[in-house]
């Protein structure tokens, strides 16, 4: 999976047009993007949206953050429509997928859904409080499946003026999208970077995912189709890391008991056989 796109959950024609690209997942949004007075009504189209499930997408629903007293509320109206995921907004750490989770397993039950298939994404880097829980979603749950990171809502937790300057992040943000990396890495889960807010910018969000794929980050969250297919080339490997990775393949098949060898004039070991393999997306 490399692109998840939000859609509003109040947005049935937002939602048809976004069915129509090729982004690999949409999330349908009962959060910011749905006013208070409107979630009611966006709950039901979202479980419309669910059921009609065109194309081949995963689809997601982003329900309200825990602390809105919303979250239930929220799953009890979707998950009949068997979403492939949750995203949870504002999560704290391991305990807010457990709890969540806990959830999840009696609506699954309720609605004939095949128990623990629902997996649970967290944008986990939208409060201070937050930095400091990403050590604990290693081993929370077996539902966890991806850690995406958030500047927008964070620097209001902050108090920041300013997010970046030159398309690039101040330090406070970059330590968070780093942090979240290395914790999703640990959890040996997706890590998902963050929205690209300058909408009409396709070559500054083509860096940006580019820098991301090549620190570590397997999909990109997006709040715009023209962001779909750009995010998708940027994460696809080049030519010349397809020829380097099945050759590290092959150097490994062609010696199966060696745990060092020579390719290039350069040493090669398993780590760089693992990072072949998810080059070319093989287990």
């Amino acid at each position: 999976m490399r692109s998840m796109l939000f859609v509003p959950g109040d947005s049935p024609r937002k939602f048809e047009k976004a069915s129509e690209g090729k982004a690999d997942a949409l999330i349908i949004d009962l959060e910011d993007s749905v006013v208070t007075e409107k979630k009611p009504e966006a709950r039901g189209l979202t479980l419309a949206m669910l059921k009609g499930r065109p194309g081949q997408h995963q689809l997601y629903v982003r329900v309200n953050a825990l602390d809105t007293g919303m979250t239930l509320t929220d799953l009890a109206a979707v998950m009949p429509g068997r979403p492939d995921g949750i995203v949870l907004p504002k999560s704290q750490g391991g305990d807010d997928v457990r709890q969540v989770a806990t959830w999840l397993e009696a609506l699954e039950a309720a609605a004939g859904i095949t128990d623990g298939t629902t997996r649970i994404v967290c944008v986990a880097t939208e409060t201070a409080g937050s930095i400091f829980g990403l050590g604990s979603y290693k081993g929370c749950s077996p539902r966890l499946a991806g850690l995406m990171w958030g500047a927008e809502d964070l620097s209001a937790s902050l108090g920041a003026t300013e997010k970046a300057s030159g398309g690039v992040f101040h330090s406070p943000y970059r330590l968070a999208r780093d942090l979240c990396l290395m914790a999703a890495a640990a959890a040996e889960v997706a890590p998902i970077d963050t929205v690209y807010t300058d909408i009409d910018n396709l070559t500054g969000l083509e860096q940006e995912t580019r820098a991301a794929r090549r620190d570590g980050f397997s999909a990109k969250a997006l709040i715009h189709p023209k962001h779909v297919d750009v995010v998708n080339a940027a994460f696809a490997p080049t030519e010349a890391e397809r020829t380097w990775a099945e050759k590290v393949i092959a150097a490994f098949a062609g010696n199966p008991n060696s745990g060092t060898l020579r390719l290039y004039g350069q040493m090669i070991d398993k780590p760089h056989l693992r990072a072949a393999k998810k080059i070319l997306g093989q287990p």
